[in-house]
């Protein structure tokens, strides 16, 4: 049974590094969350350092300027690792190219220095997706016509977000993992280094290794998320303990009629995707 906890401050004695989830835990995309935020700069302070650890396909610089857009405090961070970040070692291998690219144009640091090249679908090797060109509006069967022609010629995926939905706002709009779920159902094969792959771990891990002078004792490492098969599930496969944020993406499966945060609605939601958590709890705060 997962344990439903009040606070960060439970159980951070237990541990000396915290893993943090960006979008879903700190922010919904439109603003950050106060209380959230506070409780990271107070882990950070007192505990030890905080990695936040984010499937935005942008390497990290791009995720600490949207953080300083939605005024979320610098306190609340010792270092910042992308999906982005990871995936640059990817798509380097892959290079020149062409590629297809599918994102918007908001991603274009990703590729920088990288040495690719662009192309329609005709003629690529492979195809690069972070995303809908438009996720306002579009949804991955906009694309199943071109992902059925680029699967059927054997075009691999680089897919620098799993995440299959965040939360903007008050609305959920689709990422790039849904587009290489729907990909994978046409047969294409498709390769990613952000959560819940082991590439974009090693680099959190790293980094709080630098901020603590030591290699982190993983029994010692707490991972954050609100993203079952990304945030959970990554962690469980890295065997790290898990703080399951449950407000998130998957609020309306945590609930119970009433409302509030539900026990066994919990249990239920991780059980079904052959995952645990240790902890859980409605909104991150200390």
């Amino acid at each position: 049974m997962t344990t439903l906890i009040d606070g960060l401050s439970r159980v951070a004695g237990g541990y000396d590094v915290l893993l943090s989830d960006v979008w879903g835990v700190i922010h919904n995309g439109r603003e950050a969350f106060p209380a959230a935020c506070a409780a990271l700069a107070r882990w950070r302070a007192e505990r030890g350092p905080v990695v936040l650890i984010s499937n935005s396909p942008r390497p990290s610089p791009g995720v600490v300027e949207q953080l300083d857009e939605l005024k979320a405090t610098r306190e609340a961070w010792t270092s910042i690792v992308t999906s982005g970040d990871a995936s640059r070692v990817l798509l380097a291998a892959r290079a020149p190219g062409p590629a297809w690219r599918i994102g918007p144009q908001r991603d274009d640091p990703l590729f920088a220095g990288l040495g690719l090249t662009f192309s329609g679908l005709d003629d690529a090797r492979f195809i690069a997706c972070t995303g809908p060109d438009d996720d306002e509006v579009e949804a991955p069967e906009d694309y199943r016509g071109r992902l059925s022609a680029a699967a059927a010629r054997g075009l691999e995926m680089v897919c620098a977000n799993p995440d299959r939905v965040v939360q903007r706002g008050d609305r959920l709009i689709y990422c790039g993992g849904a587009l290489a779920e729907l990909y994978e159902t046409l047969g294409g094969a498709v390769v990613m280094a952000g959560k819940p792959f082991a590439p974009i771990y090693d680099l959190a891990i790293e980094a709080a290794g630098q901020a603590l002078g030591r290699t982190p004792d993983r029994r010692r490492i707490l991972v954050v998320g609100d993203g079952v098969l990304t945030d959970i599930g990554g962690a469980q496969t890295q065997n790290l303990d898990r703080l399951f944020i449950a407000t998130g993406i998957h609020g309306a499966e945590s609930t119970g009629a009433d409302g509030r945060l539900s026990p066994a609605a919990v249990d239920g939601l991780l059980s079904a995707a052959g995952l645990s958590a240790q902890f859980a709890m409605g909104d991150l705060v200390w």
